[in-house]
């Protein structure tokens, strides 16, 4: 009778583990942006589930563990204060998708893009269809998203070798608000995957989850 009676006891506490995780709120949630063009949108899977785990572990953050994934053209990007982009190809934005990507931008949204080599000169050419008027800049070393709760004093760290090219962050801002942020020649991405994906050093990883939580926190602690 008393084990029955612990056994059901166990049952009962379970449900209610269970249940109150599931009940669970958070306070945001991040989006991986879909686009056409062939550009494999879909790359790094493990990325952006492990920057948010480390960004809820370290920053004290409230992010669904589980991003989603929009459309450039689908309204439902106005749900998302955060969208990542990612790939290696080419990405082509239909006119509309331009302009709801720029209205989602204007309206607060931020998209942060990493080139996971292969998509440079095809988003720089989508990005002047989102803001024809709007210069793709690159940050001084001494912008804000670098100084964040982890110091990156010379810039982007340099997670994987490509062309032998040093990492670099460029910005659409408009009215000194940062709307776009592109990080290129450094593969943030890959260092987020999980460690048997690419079979990156701890310390590696460590600066590559480290910048993306910088990243993070810049756009939510505004």
């Amino acid at each position: 009778m008393k084990k029955t009676f612990k056994y059901l006891i166990a049952i009962a506490i379970t449900i209610f583990c269970i249940t109150n995780l599931q009940a669970q709120e958070y306070s945001y949630r991040i989006a991986l942006l879909k686009y056409s063009g062939g550009g494999d949108w879909y790359a790094n899977p493990t990325s952006l589930p492990n920057l948010i785990a480390f960004c809820n572990e370290n920053l004290g953050t409230s992010i669904n563990p589980e991003p989603v994934t929009v459309e450039a053209g689908s309204a439902d990007i106005f749900n998302y204060p955060f969208i990542h982009m990612t790939g290696h190809g080419n990405v082509v934005f239909s006119d509309y998708d331009a302009e709801n990507l720029r209205n989602y931008l204007l309206s607060g949204g931020f998209l942060h893009i990493d080139d996971n080599y292969g998509m440079d000169p095809y988003i720089r050419e989508e990005l002047k269809r989102v803001f024809p008027d709007i210069e793709l800049i690159e940050l001084p070393y001494s912008h804000e998203i670098y100084h964040q709760k982890y110091e990156f004093k010379n810039g982007l760290p340099k997670i994987h070798e490509h062309d032998n090219l040093p990492p670099q962050g460029f910005a659409i801002i408009y009215q000194g608000r940062l709307l776009v942020f592109y990080t290129y020649e450094t593969d943030l991405g890959n260092g987020w995957e999980d460690e048997t994906v690419h079979n990156d050093s701890y310390e590696i990883r460590q600066k590559a989850l480290q910048m993306g939580a910088n990243i993070v926190n810049y756009v939510f602690g505004k």
